[in-house]
């Protein structure tokens, strides 16, 4: 593969020095007999005549025997794995990978950082969908296939739900360096924290509309994919795919922008399922509130309702910070800003976007 030339001297040195170490453990790991292989992440896409999936996941090295399908072997995740080992693993810069979509066969290739994010035009049914990955080696020799999950959303569906993760369904403190780094690289993924009452939150909004899609937005590694994506089903969190980014640097930046990246992935959204209407939530910890206002003046038809969860005086300091009178910039788009899942939700009632829980005492007087 050729060397990359970058026009910007600064951050061309720092994507010069990151290509030169992805390279030397790529050749490590190939003189070690590893094995090349799929991480898979869920995706998302569209049904109907012009219907399309987003096909997500990372192409590394890993050990012979201690992958299985793409994903780590049961014992390990059952003992717990810590931070670390989720940016260990050799990336493929430039991996080739086919996919299987039912009967259609494609072929993608994975970007500098080994991440594979490619648009793919075919028609599936509304609905979680399976697709088969398998990367080839440098001598195009197949390695074992992976399956994969994709979303695929009703050409129909008016409504849906885009959540932020840190601090938001985690407790993570994430923008202070020091714990940013404790929590990402040493923290067993068992001991985070889920926040109080927003799994039973998100579950009700779910089965409010089951076919509505939930997509989890982070400022997140891709390398955390995995882990986050267990600890949303432990927590008992509704299934979505996870939107995160590259932590290295970028054309033109040092330093890849978090805030930067929420924005451009919001505003891919509005332009992909322009027919969506989506509630927004996310904290006041970082920039969500506004973000979120940004994006609900330039679309405002594309934006339901905006849901701050309110941190504690505590974690608002952990966090970075709290940003306030940005709520009622959006006339016309209701906010909800409160701390924890269940009084959102009651604000929710109030404002019609979530149906009441039933009553049980009338439940337990029809059953006498």
């Amino acid at each position: 593969m050729p060397t990359p030339q970058y026009s910007e001297p600064l951050s061309g040195l720092a994507l010069s020095i990151e290509d030169s170490w992805h390279a030397f453990r790529l050749n490590q790991a190939r003189r070690r007999g590893w094995n090349i292989t799929v991480l898979p992440y869920r995706g998302y896409g569209l049904s109907g005549d012009n219907g399309w999936i987003r096909v997500l996941g990372r192409v590394v090295m890993s050990k012979p025997g201690r992958l299985v399908g793409g994903r780590h072997l049961p014992d390990v995740v059952a003992d717990g794995i810590r931070g670390w080992r989720n940016f260990v693993s050799p990336t493929v810069l430039g991996a080739t990978v086919d996919v299987t979509v039912g009967d259609l066969h494609f072929t993608v290739t994975a970007d500098r950082g080994g991440v594979l994010d490619e648009r793919l035009a075919v028609n599936l049914a509304p609905g979680w969908q399976k697709i088969v990955l398998c990367p080839r080696d440098e001598d195009g020799n197949t390695s074992d296939p992976v399956t994969s999950s994709v979303f695929v959303v009703d050409s129909a569906q008016t409504h849906g739900v885009i959540c932020d993760v840190d601090d938001t369904v985690v407790v993570t403190a994430l923008p202070r360096p020091m714990l940013a780094a404790w929590n990402s690289f040493v923290l067993d993924e068992h001991a985070r924290n889920s926040t109080p009452g927003m799994p039973v939150l998100l579950d009700r909004i779910t089965r409010d509309q089951p076919m509505a899609p939930t997509l989890y937005l982070s400022t997140g590694a891709w390398n955390v994919n995995l882990a986050l994506t267990r600890f949303l089903a432990r927590n008992m969190y509704p299934d979505g795919p996870l939107l995160l980014t590259d932590w290295g640097p970028t054309e033109g930046r040092v330093f890849r922008s978090g805030t930067q990246h929420k924005v451009d992935r919001l505003r891919r959204l509005a332009e992909e399922f322009p027919h969506i209407s989506w509630l927004l939530i996310g904290d006041d910890g970082q920039h969500d509130p506004e973000i979120y206002a940004e994006f609900a003046r330039r679309y405002p038809d594309n934006v339901r309702a905006i849901v701050i969860r309110q941190l504690s005086p505590s974690q608002a300091v952990l966090a970075g910070g709290r940003s306030e009178g940005i709520m009622g910039s959006t006339p016309g788009i209701p906010w909800v800003y409160a701390s924890d899942g269940g009084r959102i939700a009651q604000r929710l009632e109030a404002l019609g976007l979530l149906t009441p829980p039933p009553q049980l005492d009338a439940d337990i007087e029809e059953n006498v």
